[in-house]
């Protein structure tokens, strides 16, 4: 497999909300798609009620059915190289900001800068990613483990290249091109259109994209992955992470409405590396311009 992609995420059903098209698009091409999930959601908010018992509040075991849902979603994803950062339940979720799981002394959020990336140097030296796909520095809404993700991977890339940086962790390499996800403004804007038509009520149709934090300006979007073909296996995917993502609902119900238009295309910044699209045009490919 001569194109190798790694994606880093911060919890299991990260991936397939903002890249799970683009991971089964490249898998189907027969490129090398590895994922790193940074911690098991152990904080996530419960939605199935069979599951309400697993919640950190309770019996806290919910890291352990969402690995069981992140195995379940890579499956339909095709995915056969998942890892999660240290090994299981190394670094634990952090939860949303300002609640009391951020003083959590283990959690990935207060996890040392270079314990944490130390894992993901090694990934990086054994993959030899050309590509590596992570979040912006705000950590695209502002999630702790979201922003330390891009502060760990950041890190890691810059180790992984250093040529007298810990030899024992493999050979050094340098990823040709880094991108962050993005969300752009026009698409989020179409989307609360369509959600307005199909459900004024739902609290979607209310939003403005100029308040939702993770929406981006459009001129900053480098590239658009047509992978609206493999919209169902995203959609497989999504439904595998049930303690979490419901598609019958909120913002994935308009899957059925303008599916493979606002699903089916994902979005990425290039944040280091050279474009490989003409001026002033968005890539289609994320190798684009990577020699063999």
């Amino acid at each position: 497999m001569n194109r190798r992609l790694l994606f880093v995420h911060a919890h299991p059903d990260d991936e397939t909300i903002g890249t799970g098209a683009t991971m089964a698009k490249y898998v189907s091409e027969g490129a090398q798609v590895t994922l790193v999930t940074c911690t098991l959601g152990e904080e996530g908010e419960v939605l199935l009620e069979e599951f309400a018992h697993l919640a950190a509040d309770k019996q806290d075991a919910l890291g352990d059915h969402r690995q069981t849902e992140l195995a379940n979603a890579m499956s339909a994803l095709g995915v056969t190289d998942w890892r999660l950062l240290g090994g299981p339940g190394r670094f634990r979720d952090s939860g949303m900001i300002g609640t009391p799981s951020n003083d959590n002394a283990g959690c990935f959020w207060r996890a040392d800068l270079l314990e944490a990336a130390l894992p993901l140097v090694e990934i990086i030296r054994e993959v030899r990613p050309q590509v590596v796909v992570t979040y912006d520095d705000f950590g695209g809404y502002g999630h702790p483990d979201h922003k330390q993700v891009h502060r760990v991977t950041i890190y890691a890339l810059a180790l992984a290249a250093s040529q007298t940086f810990r030899a024992d962790l493999g050979t050094p390499w340098t990823a040709s091109k880094v991108y962050w996800t993005a969300f752009p403004k026009s698409v989020m804007r179409a989307g609360i259109e369509a959600m307005k038509e199909h459900d004024a009520s739902n609290e979607f149709a209310s939003m403005d994209p100029d308040d939702i934090p993770f929406a981006c300006d459009d001129e900053l979007v480098t590239a658009a992955i047509d992978g609206s073909a493999y919209l169902p296996v995203k959609m497989a995917a999504l439904r595998a992470h049930g303690t979490q993502v419901s598609v019958d609902g909120g913002f994935f119900a308009l899957a059925d409405n303008v599916g493979a238009e606002a699903f089916g295309t994902e979005y990425y910044r290039l944040a280091s590396g050279v474009s490989g699209a003409p001026e002033g045009q968005r890539e289609a490919d994320l190798f684009a311009g990577i020699s063999e």
